[in-house]
């Protein structure tokens, strides 16, 4: 499955880069496209979220109503969502969506020649078995090798992998001695950071965190999920940009200052729409 999205996506990375001839800005104006494709589906669970908060107080008397009959309350419960017209697991798509993006795009960025230039498979096996007979070691990304070794001779396997004075097929692991190829690992890092507190804050101003009686903390389903997502993917995405080319990293950097933007314009949207209605 991830392979035909990289195959897809690949379509779109090599036309973009047959235009502007860089790999970088082709990759950032992926980035780009990507995310205003899945615009609609980030509105969507803007939505989702505003509506949950919304029926907070309804969940909370049916928890008081039905505290010692759990069936009960699960019935009420999964009622007053399909009342409001909302999924208590719509955050587990989004989740779904966000770790098939990064496989695919890890799938892309890993296999260049395969899934953006469509080169030969059997060119990319001879000059893997060349590189491996010259070096005597089996390359974890035959593919980026071959860039590096093999695209001044042959047009074929070529693609200009330089942006801004870093070279996007170094990868961190494996060029550790380089400071360069820790520029965008660690700008990613920083991103990630601001990522979390602007959600966290949205997170505390739409009051997804409820207290029930007793003063303990009662969290929904979906805004469970948002959250551990909001933690889980900068930490799985960070540990494999370290061990990928550096082109999988400027990919997740630039995805997360459009998903920062993204989130600070649709939350200022949806709550100027609410102001009227609260006032």
């Amino acid at each position: 499955m991830f392979a035909f999205f990289a195959n897809l996506f690949g379509y779109l990375l090599n036309f973009l880069y047959n235009i502007i001839q860089n790999y970088g800005i082709a990759i950032i104006l992926f980035s780009i496209i990507v995310k205003i494709v899945l615009l609609p589906i980030s509105i969507k669970q803007q939505k989702t979220m505003q509506k949950t908060t919304k029926i907070q107080e309804e969940l909370k008397v049916l928890q008081v109503k039905n505290k010692n009959n759990p069936e009960a309350l699960q019935r009420e419960t999964m009622e007053l969502y399909k009342r409001e017209n909302l999924n208590p697991f719509s955050g587990c798509f989004s989740a779904i969506i966000q770790i098939i993006l990064i496989l695919s795009v890890f799938y892309l960025v890993r296999s260049p020649l395969t899934y953006m230039k469509k080169v030969d498979p059997q060119v990319i096996t001879d000059y893997t078995t060349q590189i491996m007979e010259e070096t005597g070691v089996r390359d974890g990304y035959p593919e980026i090798s071959i860039i590096r070794e093999k695209s001044k001779d042959d047009d074929r396997v070529y693609i200009n992998m330089e942006f801004l004075g870093l070279d996007l097929s170094s990868i961190p692991s494996k060029d550790f001695k380089d400071w360069k190829t820790y520029v965008i690992p660690v700008l990613y890092v920083v991103s990630s950071f601001i990522s979390m507190k602007i959600t966290t804050a949205m997170q505390k101003k739409d009051k997804e965190k409820k207290l029930d009686e007793n003063g303990e903390e009662e969290i929904d389903v979906m805004a469970q999920t948002n959250r551990n997502m909001t933690y889980m993917m900068p930490i799985i995405a960070i540990s494999i940009s370290l061990v990928a080319p550096l082109g999988l990293a400027l990919y997740w950097l630039m995805n997360n200052i459009l998903m920062i933007v993204e989130r600070v314009i649709l939350n200022k949207i949806f709550i100027d729409k609410e102001e009227p209605v609260n006032e």
